[in-house]
């Protein structure tokens, strides 16, 4: 099940029907001509890596402990806050991709700064300048139970976490291989998921960054058991068209995935 019991409360249900009311009027714009300019901007991006592999850069602490220099030469989707490594990286993610409403209205100001292709949240288009050509929006599902969609320009499934509607987008770019790396899957902070709370440590430890969701600012409590449940069927998708998820996240704690060691994906073979 996706619901413990003790996760179910008058609160949690009536925030989750107000964002259903709230979410009518954008789910109507998506559908209009506003909204076709937008999902034309996706078709461009269909196939356009196929046959090829990707690494998807979450947001767990375990990237803070990682060389990620062999990145480089690699096609990359870095997720949220991604651009607070970007100081040691070295190189900039090909990709980026944020569907979460807290970070995108908190954070708009940086990323509407960044310079690769972006793939944000249509719900929060207000918050950015539409002339921007790296702009792209992506239409989030509510639902009660996730699928994965294939088709980015219809609406993506949220699966608990930005990694899911990555995966789905990589599948629409025709990615044959799909690498995870920082997808810790664990969190110190602890509570009812999916609830909005205030970030009141000095710092933040369930990310790469201290600073990441500095105190003050707000983030919704991670539902794993989500997560897992959306990611069982990525992989299912995935392996059904001969395709691969793989989970290169140091010490990671996801079991859906098969674990591979990140130093072995740019290994050469020598011949004789």
């Amino acid at each position: 099940m996706r619901f413990a019991l003790n996760e179910f409360s008058l609160d949690r249900f009536a925030t989750a029907l107000w964002r259903r009311l709230e979410n009518i009027p954008h789910a109507l714009v998506w559908w209009s001509s506003e909204g076709e300019t937008y999902r034309r901007r996706l078709l461009p991006f269909h196939n356009r890596h196929q046959g090829e592999r990707c690494f998807i850069l979450g947001n767990g602490p375990s990237l803070a402990r990682m060389d990620l220099s062999p990145l480089r030469n690699e096609i990359t989707f870095g997720l949220n806050r991604i651009y607070l490594l970007f100081d040691r990286l070295g190189f900039l993610p090909t990709y980026y991709v944020c569907v979460n409403e807290l970070v995108l209205t908190q954070f708009a100001d940086d990323i509407q700064q960044l310079r690769m292709p972006k793939f944000l949240n249509w719900n929060c288009r207000h918050c950015f300048d539409g002339s921007d050509s790296t702009l792209n929006f992506i239409r989030m599902r509510l639902s009660l139970s996730d699928g994965v969609q294939t088709d980015a320009t219809r609406p993506l499934y949220g699966g608990g976490t930005v990694t899911f509607a990555a995966l789905q987008l990589a599948y629409f770019m025709g990615f044959q291989t799909v690498v995870l790396v920082g997808v810790d899957h664990r969190f110190v902070s602890r509570g009812i998921p999916n609830r909005t709370v205030v970030r009141a440590h000095e710092m933040d430890r369930d990310h790469f960054h201290p600073d990441y969701f500095p105190p003050g600012s707000k983030w919704q409590l991670p539902d794993l058991r989500r997560s897992e449940i959306a990611y069982a069927r990525a992989r299912a998708v995935f392996e059904r068209d001969g395709r691969r998820i793989l989970d290169a996240t140091l010490d990671g704690q996801c079991p859906v995935f098969e674990k591979v060691a990140f130093d072995a994906m740019f290994r050469r073979s020598v011949g004789c």
